[in-house]
């Protein structure tokens, strides 16, 4: 019998669980960057007579012991951390001001797959091996492993009570959060699959593959609003108080309000001519999205205006002021300005392999293949 998520509606079911565990070891490295005035220029990732082109210096470089063939593939900002976990499935957390090394450690054995990363508290939440695992967020060591007998196809989520967790049976599963078990589950009212989920105390949002964000009670099967595009959420949901933004597959960037008294309203969308993949990036005063084959446009957050578009940008890696520091597919740092749309500087950025994308402040973190990571910023 379907269960659809309907005003008044409640479900209970319990859910039995059985332990898998995370092979691995870990290790309290706690190597400290060298800081970047102790180093040779010849040794910085970024010369600094191309960054001060750009206006900006090297706070700190930090050389991360990779493996031979061994390479960076998810790189995470996550509160005051810099997360990075390589093909091999060893995570790295860093503080991201000092570069001081937090923890190191396997996390699962080559070729398990793993979905998601996200904190609640002084835990890490993640997906490995299609198993719920919380690592402490000082440790890495694990805390729980959980198999919940559901195939998971959209990273978790929690708040103080319960998990919320998308599956590929188009459920979202509330489980309490102290025990795992189940309370209730939810389907969108078309049954379409659940990719993307958000939560807070007082409420939750999830996406849909059919276009649908739909918001409900943290605690019952209540629908609050929703809201649908013709196409699918692509990518994450990105709340900033009561506006959610959004990447659609219908080539659209969407910003939702929600009000108590008025639901769901779209204050704005923008037509960027590509199918989009990826959510946009939301900063206090501009929205960036990247289209492929497009590249990456700045949008006014109040209006949806654009701001400018740079075809060969990729994605955003940080803003200072009214500049926006964007990482090029031709290996370039492109310093835009968001006061006239126009290009001021561009840097070569050659041995810069993977980038965080940091929308909370100034600091920019770059990677390349040997496994250095160093954090510039700009110049005061």
């Amino acid at each position: 019998m379907r269960r659809v998520l309907r005003n008044g509606a409640l479900v209970f079911s319990v859910v039995c669980l059985a332990g898998w565990g995370v092979s691995g070891c870990g290790s309290g490295n706690k190597a400290k960057p060298a800081l970047a005035d102790k180093l040779d220029d010849s040794s910085l990732m970024i010369a600094p007579d191309l960054l001060d082109h750009a206006g900006l210096k090297t706070t700190w470089d930090q050389k991360l012991p990779l493996k031979e063939g061994e390479k960076f593939i998810s790189v995470t900002l996550l509160g005051d951390r810099l997360y990075l976990r390589s093909d091999r499935n060893y995570l790295w957390s860093l503080d991201r001001v000092t570069g001081n090394v937090i923890f190191s450690r396997s996390i699962a054995p080559t070729g398990i797959p793993v979905l998601g990363l996200t904190t609640y508290e002084n835990t890490l939440i993640s997906v490995i091996g299609n198993k719920l695992v919380e690592l402490d967020i000082n440790t890495g060591k694990e805390q729980r492993v959980s198999d919940l007998d559901l195939s998971i196809v959209a990273p978790p989520v929690r708040n103080n009570q319960f998990f919320y967790i998308g599956a590929a049976d188009r459920r979202l599963h509330v489980l309490r959060a102290d025990d795992l078990v189940q309370t209730f589950p939810v389907t969108a009212d078309d049954d379409s699959l659940i990719t993307t989920v958000l939560a807070d105390d007082s409420f939750v949002a999830f996406g849909t593959h059919a276009g649908d964000l739909v918001g409900m009670a943290s605690d019952a099967p209540t629908k609050l609003w929703q809201f649908k595009a013709t196409e699918a959420v692509a990518g994450p949901v990105i709340r900033d108080g009561g506006s959610f933004y959004f990447a659609s597959t219908d080539t659209q960037v969407y910003r939702i309000d929600v009000a108590e008294n008025t639901g769901a309203t779209m204050t704005w969308k923008y037509q960027t001519e590509a199918v989009l993949d990826r959510s946009p990036r939301v900063t206090k005063d501009f929205v960036y999205q990247y289209a492929p084959g497009r590249g990456l446009t700045a949008l006014a957050k109040q209006s949806g205006q654009a701001a400018w578009s740079l075809p060969e940008g990729v994605d955003l890696l940080a803003e200072a002021g009214t500049k926006a520091y964007v990482i090029t597919k031709t290996h370039t740092l492109a310093v835009m300005d968001n006061a006239t749309g126009k290009k001021l500087f561009s840097v070569n950025f050659a041995p810069v392999t993977d980038h965080a994308a940091n929308t909370t402040d100034a600091r920019i973190y770059l990677m390349d293949g040997a496994g250095r990571v160093t954090c510039l910023e700009p110049i005061k």
